[in-house]
C-alpha cells in the first residue's frame, strides 16, 4: 500500500523510521481487511502446492482454495459491489474506498485463479496419473469406454436436462449462483423451422461431477470423467436435426447475501425462508468461462450478466474446482491421505462413569480434533435421559443438517424436560439447516428463540440444571467452536465443562437476556459482547502496558482468527511503544501492521495453516505474574465485538491454564514448519525451517493428545466406551 501523508504526524512506511510522535489513526497503519483475506487465501493455495502434504491432501487444499474464492466473492466482493452501486464512498481505517478495494481485489483475485489451474494442470494431475488416478479427456476415450458414456449419457442425464434455446419465446434463462451452465452455439433448421442460434445447458445438479468408470472399460481402479465431459461430448444429442458449432462451460457468482429488515418483520424464520430461494439470483459479481470461448460469446454472457472486463474470469480446466473435493472420499489410497487418528479422552472421562460426576470433580478441557468431541456429546445425551436434570438450555449456530446433539435436545424436550434453544437463523449459508432444526425442536416442544433484534448470537454456551439433594445445581460447557461434530474433526477448538457456580450463574443471565427482556446485568466470571468484551481486552492490554512502563515483566499472547477492530489494534500499538512483548497468532485476516519502527516494534504476528483449520481464540496476559488467560467465541472484529452477542470465559484452574499455554500457544510460536511470518507490508513469508528438529504445532498435539494410528488397548476400548 502506498503511503498517504497523515495531518499532525509524519509516519513512514512499514520499512522506514516513524519520526516524531506517531499518529496511531494513520491509514498507513492499517491492512485492508479483503486484501488481507486474499493473502490468507494465498497462504490455503500454497498448502496445496507442498510436496510434504499427502497428494489427495493437496488436491483437497486446491478444492479450498477454490471454494474460499467463491465464498469470498459472493460476500465480500458482492458487498463491495453493492456499496459501489449505492455511490456508497464510507472507509474503513486503511482509508479506502470501495472502489478502491475491488480495484485492487481483481488483479490478485485474477493471479490466484491463475495460479489454482497452473497448479492442477501442471503438477496435480500429472501427480495424480502417475499413482493410477485418471481423468479421461474425450479425445482419449476407447471405443469401449465412448459406448458406456453414451449409454450414461441416455440413462442418467438425458431424461433430467433441459436446455434453453434462445429467442423471442425463450428468453436468456435465469442462471443459478455457482452452477455448471454451456452456451451452445447451433446452425439448421429445427422442428419448427427456426434458424440456429444460441442455446443454454445446465448441469443436472443432483448428478455427481465426477463419474467413475466400471472396471470393465477402464484400465485401472481409479479412471473418472467430468460430468462436463459427458455432456460435452453429448450436447448434440439435446438438439436433433441440429449442428453443434461449438460448446463452452461458464459459471457465475452471485451476491449471497440475505437482506431482511429485523424490525419490520414479524417472524425471522418465516422472513427468512422467503428470502433464501433468492440467494441463487443474486446479483452477478463474476463470471468464469473456459479459456477457448470466443471474444464475441464472452461479450454476450458479460452483457448478460451485466459484469464488466475485471469480473471475467477465463480458466483452464473445469469452472468448478470445488467439484474436485469428492475425489479423496472416492479414492481408497490411504498412503495419499494424511493418517488416521483417534481423538483422545482426558484421563478423568476414562475413569469416571457418569459425566456429571466427573465435571463436579474438577474443571475439564477439551482440545478438539486432537481430543475427542463425544464428551460434549454425552453431556447433553446423558442430560436428556437423567431424571434429576430439569433443565438444558443451549445455543445453537452451526450443528450440521444431521445433529445428535439436536436429537438428544428433542428426546429431552419429548421427556418433560424445559428445554430452551437460542438458534441463530442467520448464520451464513446455514441458513436452510437451522430453519429446518428450529422447527424440529419446537415440534418436540422445545423454546425455541433466535436470539437478539440486530445482533447474532455467535456465542458457545450449553447449561445443564439438575437436582442433587435438596439444591439445584448448574453444569455448563463454554467452547471457541461450534456445536458439530464433523468441524471438530478438522476445526482447532477448546471447550470447557465446568460446574464453577459463577460460571452457571453468567450463563443462566445471558440465556435469560436472550430469552427476554431487560438491561445488561454485571456478570462474575465471564465477558461478553456487545457490553464487557472489547472494554475488557484494552483494558487488560493498557495493564501490561503500565507493567512495562514500570520496568515489570510484560506479555501479550494471543490466537485468534482475525483481529482488524480498530481500537483494539491502537491498545496494541500503544503497548508495544511501552515495551510490551506481544506474539499475535491470527488465522485469517490482520489489519494490524508489525514491525513498524517507533510503533510496532514489539509486535510479532504469524498464521498457521496446516491439516487442521485453526479456530481457537485464546488471549494470554502475564499480569505481574499472575497469568489472565481467557477463550472466546470472539475475534477482535467489529462485528464480533460490537454486532454480536459473544462470551469471553476465563480458564481458572491453574494447571489448565498452564495446559493452554504449553498447548495452545508454545508450539505455535515455536512452528517453523506450517507457520506463515507477517511482514510490515502486510505480506507473508513462511519460517524458515529447522534442519535439525523442525516443529510443527499440530503434529506435535496429535501425538501428545490424541490416540494416533488404529491399534487401541482393550481398556481404552473398554474407558471409552462407558463416555460413548
Amino acid at each position: 500500500m502506498s503511503a498517504r501523508p497523515a495531518s499532525g504526524a509524519r509516519v513512514k512506511t512499514a520499512t522506514d523510521t516513524v519520526m516524531d510522535a506517531p499518529n496511531l489513526e494513520n491509514p498507513d497503519l492499517y491492512i485492508n481487511r479483503e486484501l488481507s483475506l486474499l493473502a490468507f487465501h494465498r497462504r490455503v493455495l500454497e498448502q496445496a502446492r507442498d510436496p510434504e502434504t499427502p497428494l489427495l491432501e493437496r488436491l483437497r487444499f486446491l478444492c479450498i482454495a477454490g471454494s474460499n474464492l467463491d465464498e469470498f466473492f459472493e460476500v465480500r466482493v458482492g458487498g463491495l459491489m453493492q456499496q459501489v452501486s449505492y455511490g456508497s464512498v464510507q472507509a474503513g481505517p486503511d482509508n479506502m474506498s470501495p472502489t478502491e478495494v475491488l480495484a485492487r481485489i481483481s488483479p490478485i483475485a485474477h493471479a490466484l485463479v491463475r495460479d489454482q489451474y497452473s497448479l492442477l494442470n501442471d503438477e496435480m494431475l500429472p501427480a495424480l496419473e502417475r499413482e493410477g488416478i485418471r481423468f479421461l479427456r474425450r479425445g482419449g476415450w476407447t471405443t469401449a469406454q465412448k459406448e458406456w458414456i453414451g449409454a450414461y449419457f441416455e440413462e442418467q442425464i438425458l431424461p433430467i436436462v433441459s436446455p434453453i434455446r434462445m429467442d423471442p419465446a425463450h428468453p436468456f434463462p435465469r442462471v443459478h449462483n455457482k452452477g455448471l451452465h454451456f452456451i451452445v452455439l447451433l446452425t439448421g433448421e429445427d422442428a419448427f423451422g427456426l434458424e440456429g442460434g444460441m442455446a443454454v445447458v445446465q448441469a443436472p445438479r443432483p448428478l455427481p461431477r465426477l463419474i467413475r468408470l466400471p472396471e470393465s472399460v477402464s484400465s485401472g481402479p481409479h479412471d473418472f470423467v467430468f460430468l462436463s465431459s459427458i455432456i460435452h461430448a453429448h450436447v448434440g444429442d439435446l438438439f436433433p436435426g441440429m449442428e453443434v458449432t461449438d460448446c463452452y462451460q461458464f459459471r457465475v457468482t452471485r451476491n449471497s447475501d440475505l437482506f431482511v429488515d429485523e424490525e419490520e418483520v414479524d417472524d425471522l424464520l418465516r422472513a427468512l425462508e422467503g428470502e433464501l430461494p433468492s440467494r441463487r439470483y443474486g446479483d452477478a459479481v463474476r463470471l468464469e468461462v473456459d479459456d477457448t470461448c470466443p471474444p464475441d460469446v464472452v461479450a454476450f454472457l458479460r452483457r448478460r450478466f451485466d459484469l464488466e472486463e475485471a469480473s471475467l474470469y477465463r480458466v483452464h480446466g473445469p469452472v468448478n474446482l470445488h467439484r474436485l473435493m469428492t475425489l479423496p472420499d472416492l479414492v481408497d489410497r490411504p498412503d495419499l491421505k494424511y493418517p488416521s487418528f483417534t481423538p483422545g479422552l482426558p484421563a478423568r472421562l476414562s475413569q469416571q462413569d457418569g459425566i456429571f460426576e466427573a465435571i463436579a470433580a474438577g474443571d475439564i478441557l477439551l482440545h478438539h480434533p486432537f481430543e475427542s468431541f463425544v464428551p460434549v456429546i454425552d453431556f447433553v445425551r446423558q442430560a436428556a435421559t437423567d431424571p434429576n436434570v430439569l433443565a438444558i438450555k443451549q445455543t445453537l449456530y452451526r450443528t450440521g443438517s444431521e445433529s445428535v446433539l439436536v436429537d438428544s435436545l428433542v428426546t429431552a424436550a419429548r421427556a418433560g424436560k424445559e428445554v430452551t434453544v437460542v438458534v441463530e437463523l442467520r448464520a451464513r449459508f446455514d441458513e436452510e439447516a437451522n430453519i429446518s432444526l428450529a422447527s424440529r425442536l419446537q415440534e418436540a416442544g422445545a423454546h425455541v428463540v433466535y436470539g437478539i433484534v440486530g445482533y447474532k448470537t455467535h456465542a458457545k454456551m450449553l447449561l445443564v440444571v439438575r437436582r442433587e439433594g435438596s439444591s439445584l445445581k448448574r453444569y455448563t460447557h463454554l467452547g471457541t467452536g461450534n456445536y458439530h461434530a464433523r468441524t471438530a474433526r478438522v476445526y482447532t477448538d477448546y471447550g470447557l465443562l465446568t460446574a464453577d457456580p459463577d460460571m452457571g450463574e453468567d450463563a443462566h443471565r445471558i440465556f435469560m437476556q436472550l430469552t427476554s427482556l431487560g438491561t445488561a446485568t454485571k456478570l462474575r466470571r465471564l465477558l461478553q459482547s456487545p457490553f464487557s468484551l472489547q472494554k475488557a481486552m484494552i483494558e487488560y492490554i493498557g495493564n501490561e502496558a503500565k507493567a512495562a512502563r514500570a520496568g515489570k515483566p510484560a506479555r501479550i499472547v494471543a490466537k485468534m482468527n482475525a483481529i482488524i477492530e480498530p481500537e483494539v489494534i491502537r491498545a496494541l500499538y500503544r503497548a508495544s511503544q511501552a515495551g510490551v512483548s506481544i506474539d499475535l497468532i491470527v488465522r485469517g485476516i490482520c489489519g494490524l501492521r508489525p514491525g513498524v519502527p517507533g510503533v510496532s516494534d514489539n509486535i510479532r504476528v504469524r498464521s498457521i495453516v496446516g491439516r487442521f483449520l485453526e479456530h481457537t481464540r485464546v488471549f494470554y496476559f502475564e499480569n505481574g505474574g499472575k497469568p489472565l488467560v481467557y477463550c472466546s467465541s470472539a475475534d477482535w472484529m467489529g462485528r464480533n465485538l460490537h454486532r454480536r452477542v459473544e462470551t469471553c470465559f476465563p480458564v481458572l484452574d491453574r494447571r489448565l491454564k498452564r495446559r493452554i499455554y504449553k498447548e495452545g500457544l508454545e508450539p505455535y510460536l515455536a512452528d517453523d514448519t506450517q507457520a506463515w511470518l507477517m511482514q510490515g507490508d502486510g505480506s507473508y513469508e513462511r519460517a524458515v525451517r529447522s534442519a535439525d528438529r523442525p516443529v510443527a504445532a499440530q503434529n506435535l498435539l496429535l501425538s501428545k493428545l490424541a490416540e494416533t494410528g488404529t491399534r487401541r488397548t482393550s481398556a481404552k476400548r473398554r474407558r471409552r466406551s462407558r463416555v460413548a
